[in-house]
Parts: C-alpha cells; structure tokens; sequence
C-alpha cells in the first residue's frame, strides 16, 4: 500500500514538473562599475548588472550572488540582499559590491609583468539571483578584454 502511494506520488510529481513552462536563461551583462571605499588589503567595487528577462512571467529575486573569473581564476566575488522583480519580457539593473584582493591584483599584474605577453584576458562572470520561493536563476557570461599595449610609458588604443 505503501509503495503504491508513493509509485502515485512520484509519477504526479514528475508530471507536474512537466507541465511547467520552459524558461529562457536570464540575460545578464555588466552596465557599469564604481568604486567603492576599501579596507585594508581589499579593493571594493559596485558592479551594475543589467538582467534582461526574455519569458513571459516575471521573475522575483531576493539575494543576488556573483563571481568574476579572469584567466580561469576567482578574481572578485560579491552578494547583496537586494530584492526586485525582472518584469516580464523587461529589464532591471542590479547592484552588487564585490570584493577584489590587493594581493589577487598584485600576483596578476605581476604575471603580466613576467610572463608571456597577452592581448586579450578571458573573463566569465557567474551567478544567481536567489528566488523567494523555491530554487534560483542561474547565470554564465563569457567574455573577453584587450589589455592596451604599453610603449614608451603610454598605452596605444
């Protein structure tokens, strides 16, 4: 009796899921960047994200979480309890600071520095929008930035 109860369950929960509607991934670029007031060895930034929302239903958000790579290692991180809706086939931006090691920035320019020249520095941007209810939005941004070429104490654009 038992496991016909829960054979039902699991079949009605299964279809459920089904039924629901397919979601398009939020799109999120980065809008702008401020600085903010550092402490001790940090670097502090305010990152504004642009969310573009290409369903039909809004979507709510309480908590925002971000993590930037360069060069395939963690570069910044940062979280906000910020809550908001991403209207339906409509856009918000988000504020987020985030917190960037001195001795991160260091190691890297020190890389720049020592190792192999680079042109271009790859970069991902990852994060969710943590959702009121159940479960969170997902996001991924690839990308990529030209580092300027310096000669005679100059960069060249």
């Amino acid at each position: 009796m038992v496991r016909t109860f829960l054979t039902t369950l699991l079949a009605l929960l299964l279809c459920a899921c089904a039924a629901l509607p397919h979601q398009e991934p939020l799109q999120v670029t980065v809008a702008g960047i401020e600085s903010l007031p550092g402490e001790g060895l940090e670097l502090r930034m305010e990152v504004k994200l642009r969310v573009q929302n290409p369903n039909e239903t809004p979507v709510d958000y309480d908590g925002v979480y971000v993590k930037l790579d360069v060069l395939n290692k963690t570069f910044a991180t940062g979280v906000s309890d910020v809550r908001g809706t991403v209207p339906r086939y409509g856009e918000a931006v988000i504020s987020v600071p985030v917190t960037v090691s001195a001795l991160r920035v260091a190691m890297g320019a020190l890389g720049f520095v020592t190792g192999p020249r680079i042109e271009k520095v790859n970069y991902t941007l990852q994060g969710k929008l943590d959702s009121p209810g159940i479960g969170s939005n997902s996001f991924t941004m690839n990308g990529e930035m030209a580092i300027p070429v310096m000669t005679g104490g100059s960069a060249l654009q």
